[in-house]
């Protein structure tokens, strides 16, 4: 019988939740936590986007969306504004201050992958990404 380790798909799983330890705890003095956080990193790269997309795209439940974009606009970080080409639809929208909290976070956000990958080198680590990114987009992103 195989050992735990050998089980790929359990590594992938510790690792993630490491990784996701790791980043509540830096985020935690901010109030966000890492599910608002991949809110803010979709909506960094459009121009806003339904809730139904959110959940859809991050693989997270339609009622969890509510409540995480509910507490994204309590902070200050995202705003619920018309869709221009439905009005009766409202689109989910990173505001300044969402950029300005993503931006400020950068650097410690990179500082929590470096220690996750600390066992890997440069070349490894990019590597790591590129199949990360192949699994990812065989239905996964």
């Amino acid at each position: 019988m195989r050992g735990l380790h050998a089980d790929t798909g359990y590594l992938l799983y510790r690792l993630g939740l490491r990784s996701g330890q790791l980043f509540n705890t830096f985020l935690q003095e901010s109030g966000v936590r890492l599910r608002h956080y991949a809110v803010l990193r979709f909506l960094a790269t459009c121009e806003g986007a339904l809730q139904r997309e959110l959940s859809a795209r991050l693989g997270y439940d339609p009622s969890a969306i509510v409540g995480l974009v509910d507490d994204l606009e309590k902070l200050g970080f995202a705003e619920r504004r018309p869709a221009p080409e439905d009005r009766r639809s409202r689109i989910v929208v990173l505001t300044e201050e969402g950029r300005a909290f993503l931006r400020d976070t950068d650097q410690a956000g990179q500082r929590v992958t470096d220690e996750l990958l600390t066992p890997l080198d440069s070349g490894e680590r990019q590597t790591l990404h590129a199949l990360l990114l192949r699994v990812a987009g065989n239905g996964l992103a």
